[in-house]
Parts: C-alpha cells; structure tokens; sequence
C-alpha cells in the first residue's frame, strides 16, 4: 500500500479518481442497455455469453423451484443454521426500520395522516463473479419481504448450490442466472420473460452501478452501491486488526477502495507492514492483491480534524474507528455504515449483525445512509377536512393562491363554503 501525505492536493486526487473510475463505465452500459432495450431477452442472453462465458437459453434463464429445494436438502446444517441466524438478526433490523401509519389532526377539522404500501414488484441483484453471494440475497430479499413486497426477482449470474438454498429458505424462487448491466436493463425495461420492476436494489461492480444510474430516469433504484470501500480512521489501534480489515473488503473487488488514515507515522508503517505480511497469506488470485495496489493507501494526516474533513468529503460505504473516539465520531457525519471500537470487525456487518451491507459508495453517503426496509414501501399523505376545517382554512388558501395568481385554486375552496 502507498503512504502518502494526507494533503490537499492528494485528497483532491483520490477523489478524481474515484469519479473517472465511476464515469468510463458509463460508456459501456448504455451500450448493453440499448441492446436490451431493442432486443430483449435476445440481448440478455447475448451478453451473458460474452461478458459470463454462460451459454444460456430460454429454458434455462430461470432457475426451477425444484433446484432450490434440492440445494436446500442437500446443503449442511451447519450452513442452514448460519442462514438462519442472519436471517433472524436481519429481519429484527428491518422490522424496526418499517415506517408506520399514522394520523394527526392538524387543527380542529383537518386530519393529515401517513399511509403505507409496498411496492409491487422489484428486482434484486446479487453479485455472482466469484461466488454467490448469499449474504446479498438475505440483505435486499428479508427488508422487502417485512415491508410485504408481492413479487420479488432475482438476478445472479452463478448461483451455486448454497445460494439456491439459502432461497429456498427465504421462499425466494424466481431466479434468473445473469448479471450485469443485462441483468438491470431486463429488470428496468421488462422483456420477454422479465417482468419490468418497480425498483431495482443491491450492490454490483462498476457497471451494474452505472447501469442502474442511466436507468434511474424510468426505473427506481435503491442507491449507487458500486465496488466496495473502506475508510479506516485512527490515532491508535493494534496494526494486525487494521490490516486486517483492508484486506477484507479490498478482497470484493479489483476495484475496492482501501484507505487508512492516521496522524502516527509509527501506526502508519506498522499497519503498512501488516498487510504486506497478511496477503502473502492468500493466492494471487485473491481481488485484494490488486485492489490494494491500485486503490489502497495510507494516509498520514497532521491532526483528526483534517482526517474528518477528508472522511465527510470522501463519505466512504464503510467507515471504522477502531479507538471507538465518541469525539471523532461526532465530527463524521457522512457515512454508509460506521464501526466502533477494535471487535467492531466489518464482515460481522456484511453478514450477521443486522446491519444491512447494501450501502452508499461513490460519495453517495453525503445523502443517504444505506438499505433499510423503508426504501421498500411507497409513504402517501391521507387528508380528511371537515366543513369546520374547510372554513378555518379558506381565508389562508386563498389568500396564499392570490399571491400566486391561481385564481382556480382560490375558487376551488371558495365554492365549497
């Protein structure tokens, strides 16, 4: 990893960086998309073979409930019991972040209340280059179906034996084996054997995230929840758990964004030594090798303040102060997700914690946090005014439409008087 100086200078250009990276993918989606928007499920297959290597036809895009439930039966108990007790803590998070009906009366006669609905249909994509990743299937399947969500589908271009079982479990069977840009243009436009979705969750590399913001104009989406980044920010803390933690999210993806900030020289070269002498202990093939060449650094900056003020420009997916300072913390207000303290290891959130992993990159963070089971239901405003409100409020209304020279909407109240 390079030690560098936490300037401004060197902070403006990680951040370029990050923004180049993010904008020649663009390229290459719109180019999938328009294909699949012309050409359907032809499209989708097209792509698949040539981007996946996966020779695919009609018969076999979807994945037959029979497949899940033979996963399911054949998968270990130990593995059906680690879905199981994710799937508890999950669902417990979600529950809590469900939005409520309410009903207030304004003023005598006005009644304002919140109503709440699910969405219809929407699609879930779960990264599959490597792996499956079951732990993505749980994150954005279990919130949608707290909030009661009718029809959920599901893209992933390799779902192997324990992602049928984990779907299996969770009731999920409609299961298509593609990914990338493909995957978000069959969900967002509808083809031949895609229902068009409300709404498209879950993170993917850097096309899937550009896919989803160029279909964003027709076609809801979650959040940009690109390849993953950390940022850990600490005056002290014990070398081997920092290294640690970098290695672990720079292993997602080539394009993982791994960053340690600190104000010690002597932490910094520790921590620099730790993951030379950690990676030698996974293959060349592991993403963290690269990832960590390109996009890791270690940033030695002259006090905390600077640090914050760079963590809330850079507003990273995910954030760790392993000291677990509450006076650092306070000065971060843009994050995915945030870790405490030195046993606050990321990969507890990624899987089991609760938390949901489907977070904020890109600079995302400055506007919203990460999935919650609320970005799963429609909130509309109920109104009921009685004659008595209709009167009280008539002179304000028509006064405010006055000013605005609609003469309608004054009228409009007037009449009812």
């Amino acid at each position: 990893m390079k030690l560098i100086e936490l300037t401004k200078a060197n902070a403006e250009k990680l951040l370029a960086d990050r923004r180049r990276r993010e904008l020649a993918a663009e390229g290459v989606a719109a180019r999938i998309l328009a294909d699949v928007r012309r050409r359907g499920d032809a499209a989708v297959l097209r792509w698949t073979r040539r981007l996946d290597g996966l020779r695919l036809e009609p018969a076999t895009l979807w994945v037959a409930k029979g497949e899940c439930e033979a996963a399911r039966r054949e998968a270990s108990r130990k593995f059906l019991h680690a879905v199981e007790h994710a799937v508890r803590n999950i669902r417990r998070v979600a529950e809590r972040q469900m939005p409520r009906p309410w009903n207030l009366e304004v003023e005598p006669g006005v009644h304002v209340g919140q109503r709440v609905e699910p969405l219809e249909v929407i699609g879930c994509y779960v990264p599959g280059g490597r792996f499956s990743l079951v732990s993505t299937l749980l994150m954005t399947t279990l919130p949608a179906q707290v909030a009661g969500v009718r029809q959920i589908v599901v893209t992933c271009p390799r779902p192997n034996p324990a992602f049928l079982a984990a779907a299996d479990l969770l009731g999920v069977h409609q299961i298509a084996r593609v990914g990338g840009a493909q995957a978000i243009g069959a969900m967002a436009y509808g083809t031949e054997s895609f229902p068009q979705v409300d709404k498209i969750f879950g993170p993917g590399n850097r096309y899937v995230t550009a896919a989803k913001r160029l279909v964003s104009a027709e076609c809801a989406i979650d959040l940009a929840a690109g390849p993953t980044e950390v940022l850990i920010v600490a005056a002290r803390g014990k070398p081997r758990l920092i290294a640690a933690d970098l290695i672990a999210q720079a292993e997602h993806d080539a394009d993982a964004v791994a960053l340690f900030v600190t104000t010690s020289p002597r932490l910094a070269r520790a921590v620099r030594e730790e993951v030379a002498r950690q990676l030698r202990a996974f293959p060349a093939s592991n993403p963290a090798w690269r990832s960590l060449k390109r996009n890791g650094a270690i940033l030695l900056a002259p006090d905390l303040e600077v640090a914050a003020r760079f963590a809330n420009r850079f507003a990273p997916e995910h954030l760790a102060l392993p000291g677990g300072e509450p006076a650092l913390l306070a000065k971060i207000r843009s994050a995915g997700s945030v870790f405490l303290g030195p046993w606050s290891a990321q990969p507890i959130g990624d899987y089991a914690s609760g938390a949901n992993h489907v977070l904020p990159t890109a600079g995302w963070a400055r506007s919203r946090g990460g999935l919650s089971a609320s970005d799963f239901v429609k909130c509309s405003s109920v109104q009921r005014i009685s004659r008595k409100g209709l009167r009280r409020l008539a002179p304000v209304v028509a006064t405010l439409a006055e000013a605005e020279n609609l003469a309608a909407h004054a009228w409009a109240v007037e009449v009812r008087r």
